[in-house]
């Protein structure tokens, strides 16, 4: 897990970005020294819970083992992914993040809404790393 990209659980479970109180920008990943947006003087920058839905911007298949620091067991084949592409329902910023468990580029299609679920990015015997997931909404896990 990044620390304070995400946080919560089940319906609560929220990725977390920064609003600049001067422009109204909103950031993810956070951003926490300075607005990013050239056209403002900048501004306070609190941590905002961003929307849990969105609709599918773009989409793609994951079909090579992705360099470190993405945390996978080279013992174990490589098992391809979706990455989707999400533009926030309130924000308007376009999130990417990897298909929930299941989900593959056939049952995807653009402008299709989705929703944020926890996923698990990998796990050993010591550790479960956590992170996004996208899921199309009224599927269940």
């Amino acid at each position: 897990m990044v620390a304070g990209w995400f946080a919560g659980e089940g319906d609560g479970f929220r990725l977390l970005g920064t609003r600049c109180s001067a422009c109204g920008s909103v950031f993810f990943p956070r951003e926490d020294v300075r607005c990013r947006n050239p056209g403002c003087a900048g501004g306070e920058l609190p941590e905002v819970a961003l929307s849990r839905r969105g609709r599918v911007w773009s989409y793609t298949d994951s079909r090579y083992r992705p360099p470190s620091p993405y945390v996978t067991d080279p013992d174990l084949p490589w098992e391809p992914y979706a990455l989707i592409a999400v533009e926030l329902e309130s924000e308007r910023i376009v999130v990417l993040g990897q298909a929930a468990a299941g989900v593959t580029v056939a049952d995807l299609t653009v402008g299709m809404e989705v929703e944020l679920v926890l996923g698990v990015l990998h796990e050993d015997a010591e550790t479960i790393w956590t992170t996004w997931h996208w899921r199309p909404t009224g599927v269940t896990q």
